[in-house]
C-alpha cells in the first residue's frame, strides 16, 4: 500500500473517532491530544504491517477508549441499556475492517465507529 493510502486511512480514523467524541460531548483539548497520540502510534504500526491498514479505525477507537478510561471514565456509554448501571460500548471486531460500537450486554451493534451522532440524536 502506498504512503498516501496509509495516510488516508489514518486521517479517516482520526475523523471518525473525533466525530464520536463530538457526538458524546467529550471533544475537549485533552481528548484531541489522545486521538493524535493514538494516530501517531498506529502510523508506526501500519507502516510495519501495511496489510492491516483497514484495521486502523477500530484500533484508534480502542486506543482512545483505553486512554479515556484512565483520565475521564468509560466512553462511549451504552445508549441501549439505559435502565442499568452505565457501561461502555466495545469495538468489534477487535482487529478487523468495518469496526462498530457494540453493546456486549444486549449483544447488539449500536453504530459504526464514526456514526454515534445518529444514535445519540446529535
Amino acid at each position: 500500500m502506498e504512503l498516501n493510502s496509509l495516510e488516508q486511512e489514518l486521517h479517516t480514523a482520526r475523523a471518525l473517532v473525533m466525530a464520536d467524541l463530538v457526538a458524546g460531548d467529550v471533544a475537549e483539548a485533552q481528548m484531541v491530544s489522545m486521538v493524535e497520540d493514538a494516530v501517531t502510534h498506529r502510523r508506526w504500526w501500519v507502516e510495519q504491517w501495511p496489510e492491516g491498514a483497514s484495521f486502523v479505525t477500530g484500533l484508534v477507537a480502542q486506543d482512545v477508549q483505553d486512554a479515556l478510561l484512565e483520565d475521564h471514565g468509560r466512553w462511549p456509554l451504552c445508549p441501549v441499556c439505559t435502565g442499568e448501571e452505565p457501561h461502555a460500548l466495545d469495538v468489534e471486531p477487535e482487529l478487523g475492517p468495518d469496526p462498530h460500537w457494540v453493546c456486549t450486554k444486549a449483544t447488539v451493534s449500536v453504530a459504526p465507529v464514526g456514526r454515534l451522532a445518529k444514535v445519540l440524536g446529535r
